[in-house]
């Protein structure tokens, strides 16, 4: 027998050698919850290790992040007002404004990405301004937009549209350019599927919609072709960097995407991905370790670039421990 494969499998030196994907932490960005107010480090009961915390608390995890190499941090505000038209989110002094100055002023070279949408400062919790029970795509483009300058004037590094309206790539980047933010890029959340994935992070960031779903914004899990439509158009209107969300179940669309853009592809490793693991493992079911890096390399498998997940840290503990 000429040929056996597994020639290239019969030690863990060789096996590293010819090993097709591997997980760099400086690929990995961990997403942030921050709250309003002071003194404030709120566990997250459906997310196991994750808080919220004020902006007088982000040391603690800005420095445990920074210590083990990871250098990109999502973040998510959860202000204390909100109203119909979610004003905390573009207000300049708001607290994911606050945050970013925060961050940068103390970690400058720690990328920070700030997520744009109006769901968290919303009274109603949907991520545009609504009439009659409708979502209003043209309406809602304007406020996205003057979020996204006024995180960029913060300092935010990456500007992560994740709201799904229409249009919203071209306009914020028609007006991140004409106030001088021409080189800030665009992190899409292109292709966001409608899932129940997401439950867990509704709690974290007070997010859940007072009525209704989001499907009428929001992708069909059904679809694979609208999302890479999805993905196109982003890209059209001036994203730098597309995002598949959530990923283990949309592998087949970080896949399509990475073979046909020639742009970086990122994959959201969500809530409920990050939840279940962790129950799992709580009980006794799974090897997490092994279980996460699993699937993490499937991630990169499919073509995923930069993975976005709430495992980073843990991730980097792993890792360095092996150094």
């Amino acid at each position: 027998m000429k040929v056996r494969l597994r020639r290239l499998r019969a030690n863990g030196t060789i096996r590293a050698m010819v090993q097709e994907n591997r997980i760099d932490l400086s690929e990995l960005v961990y997403p942030v919850f921050v709250a309003e107010g002071e003194n404030i480090k709120q566990p997250i009961e459906t997310m196991p290790g994750i808080y919220q915390y004020s902006i007088d608390m982000l040391k603690e995890i800005m420095d445990e992040l920074y210590n083990n190499q990871i250098r990109s941090v999502l973040l998510f505000g959860i202000p204390k007002h909100k109203d119909e038209v979610g004003s905390s989110a573009y207000d300049q002094h708001g607290v994911i404004q606050n945050a970013v100055s925060y961050i940068k002023n103390n970690y400058p070279d720690m990328i920070v990405i700030a997520d744009v949408c109006l769901c968290e400062y919303t009274d109603h919790g949907h991520c545009g301004l609504v009439k009659n029970g409708k979502i209003l795509n043209d309406q809602t483009l304007p406020l996205l937009a003057r979020m996204a300058v006024s995180l960029a004037v913060a300092g935010a590094d990456i500007i992560a549209p994740s709201d799904m309206m229409d249009g919203r790539i071209g306009y914020i980047r028609e007006q991140l350019d004409q106030n001088g933010f021409t080189d800030v890029p665009i992190m899409a959340y292109s292709a966001k599927f409608a899932s129940a994935y997401y439950s867990p992070f509704r709690d974290a960031a007070h997010s859940a919609p007072a009525f209704g779903d989001r499907k009428t914004y929001q992708m069909d899990p059904a679809n694979g072709r609208e999302a890479i439509r999805e993905i196109e158009e982003d890209i059209l209107e001036g994203a730098d960097f597309v995002m598949v969300k959530p990923a283990l179940a949309y592998l087949d669309v970080v896949k399509e995407a990475s073979m046909r853009f020639n742009l970086p592809v990122v994959t959201y490793n969500v809530s409920g991905e990050y939840s279940m693991v962790k129950a799992a493992a709580g009980l006794g079911y799974i090897d997490e370790k092994r279980i996460v890096m699993e699937n993490l390399l499937s991630m990169k498998r499919a073509g995923a670039k930069i993975i976005i997940t709430y495992h980073a840290l843990d991730v980097a503990r792993w890792i360095n421990s092996e150094k």
